[in-house]
């Protein structure tokens, strides 16, 4: 059994995780590990079987290290896939001794990150790179890990649904929060308005939100790759799934990097914009 540390509450490390398990031949024996609302929606799982962080852990290292030592004893994986945080979310994995593991490894604000290290990260037996790195986080990956290697994630199928509109349209992609929502499908409607278009925006997000510009539609919809292909222009933040799912459509992307506490968008989008 494969189990896939996919720590964070957000839908991106679900999203990853399965992309990642497909490309490693893993899936067919993969487990998820996850503390997030969104590993309910099987959807989301993709018929994933998962184990639910308890809520009651909280942001406690220690607790967490604790329940975790004994859930690793009682699920025996053959190997753990840790995605993002080489030493856990909290820090909970520095100093532990770990199954044959591997490292996911996608952009962080990595002083930031490192900040919540209180002691060695885990040996990992490689580290799987999914972008570029900021040179301090690919230094300190290569003392824990035997080797990084790059993994390309298959991108999806941008058009191998039918359109969600028979009518022109821009689609807005974002799991939220609210605001960034809201703020995203404003600057569609104004572009929109510079350009003279009559082009619907759609709006593709877990919930509605709470502001739509007049004449917008709001559709919960995942995953929303499959309709990139047949929107006329793609509006949304610049997180590693949205980024890496939307190049063969780059060229009507229009993305804003938001500040996240450890993800770095900002760098993100500036290769991106390259």
């Amino acid at each position: 059994m494969v189990l896939y540390y996919a720590l964070g509450g957000g839908l991106g490390h679900l999203t990853r995780a399965t992309r990642v398990l497909e490309a490693l031949g893993y899936r067919d024996r993969a487990v998820l590990l996850s503390a997030s609302d969104y590993a309910r929606d099987p959807r989301v799982t993709d018929g994933l079987p998962v184990v639910h962080v308890p809520a009651a852990l909280g942001r406690d290292p220690a607790a967490f290290r604790r329940w975790l030592v004994d859930l690793l004893g009682a699920l025996a994986p053959d190997r753990l896939l840790v995605d993002s945080f080489p030493g856990g979310i909290l820090g909970e994995l520095c100093g532990m001794e770990l199954p044959p593991a591997e490292h996911v490894a996608r952009r962080l604000r990595w002083p930031v990150y490192a900040q919540r290290l209180d002691g060695p990260l885990p040996r990992y037996e490689v580290t799987r790179v999914l972008e570029q790195l900021e040179q301090r986080h690919a230094q300190r990956l290569g003392l824990c890990s035997e080797r990084l290697a790059q993994l390309d994630l298959r991108p999806p199928d941008c058009a191998g649904g039918e359109p969600l509109l028979d009518r022109p349209h821009w689609l807005v992609v974002h799991s939220g929060p609210d605001a960034e929502v809201v703020a995203l499908a404003r600057r569609a409607a104004t572009r929109l308005r510079e350009a003279s278009s009559s082009a619907t925006v759609l709006v593709l997000c877990p919930q509605a939100p709470s502001w739509l510009p007049p004449g917008a539609e709001w559709r919960d919809v995942y995953p929303a790759a499959p309709f990139f292909g047949h929107a006329e222009k793609l509006v949304s933040a610049a997180g590693f799934n949205v980024m890496s799912e939307t190049r063969a459509v780059r060229d009507r992307h229009d993305f804003v990097p938001y500040f996240r506490a450890l993800d770095d968008q900002h760098a993100r989008a500036s290769a991106n914009c390259v």
